[in-house]
């Protein structure tokens, strides 16, 4: 998984917006046509985010042109993909808003949320953001590790007190023994009582 890692982190970009589902986006993607290049810019509303923490982390950008929907699908570390503008941030409570594509006009519309629009595009931030939360899943994945381990000496000492408590005593042995006997005593008695009263003949 190391190795992995390691191999990604030459494609990754270093740091990336943190763009959610219901943002108004502009994103600047590279052309090449022949020996040319321009770049195309391609506004509309996030609809879609899908694997934001790997390295094929991907947004699907809806826009109506000319009145009919466009979606695009773009590669957030894709080096096409040159950059991402957040314009607006709306009030969402989905991460696939796929309800956007059966509406038109005013009910397409989202509510809008008052955000800080410098520090939602400030790529310097959420690289931070990225490594505090790479860190708090790393600390969390080593505290699982150590509880799973104090768990499976729980469950060994556990095992072994039932262990314990099945395997009977000498006393328990002993008694037992002393239980089964008694029966057959009075069982032997009862018989030699009932021996001598079979040899009377019965008088009539």
């Amino acid at each position: 998984m190391n190795a992995i890692t390691e191999i990604e982190k030459q494609y990754r970009k270093p740091a990336l917006p943190q763009v959610q589902s219901g943002d108004t986006v502009r994103v600047h993607q590279l052309i090449k046509e022949g020996n040319k290049q321009r770049i195309q810019v391609f506004e509309g509303v996030v609809i879609r985010r899908h694997r934001m923490s790997e390295l094929t982390a991907t947004i699907t950008v809806r826009r109506i042109a000319s009145g009919i929907g466009v979606e695009k699908t773009f590669l957030m570390h894709s080096p096409n993909v040159s950059k991402i503008e957040i314009l607006r941030r709306a009030k969402v409570r989905r991460n696939f808003l796929s309800f956007l594509r059966d509406r038109r006009g005013k009910s397409a519309r989202l509510k809008e949320l008052g955000f800080d629009k410098a520090a939602a595009n400030d790529v310097s931030v959420a690289e931070a953001v990225d490594a505090d939360v790479t860190e708090v899943d790393q600390a969390e994945s080593q505290d699982a590790l150590d509880g799973a381990v104090s768990l499976d000496a729980e469950v060994k000492a556990e095992e072994k007190a039932v262990a314990a408590e099945d395997e009977p005593s000498v006393a328990e042995d002993a008694s037992a023994s002393n239980e089964a006997e008694a029966p057959a005593e009075e069982a032997e008695a009862g018989v030699a009582k009932a021996e001598p009263g079979e040899g009377k003949a019965v008088q009539s």
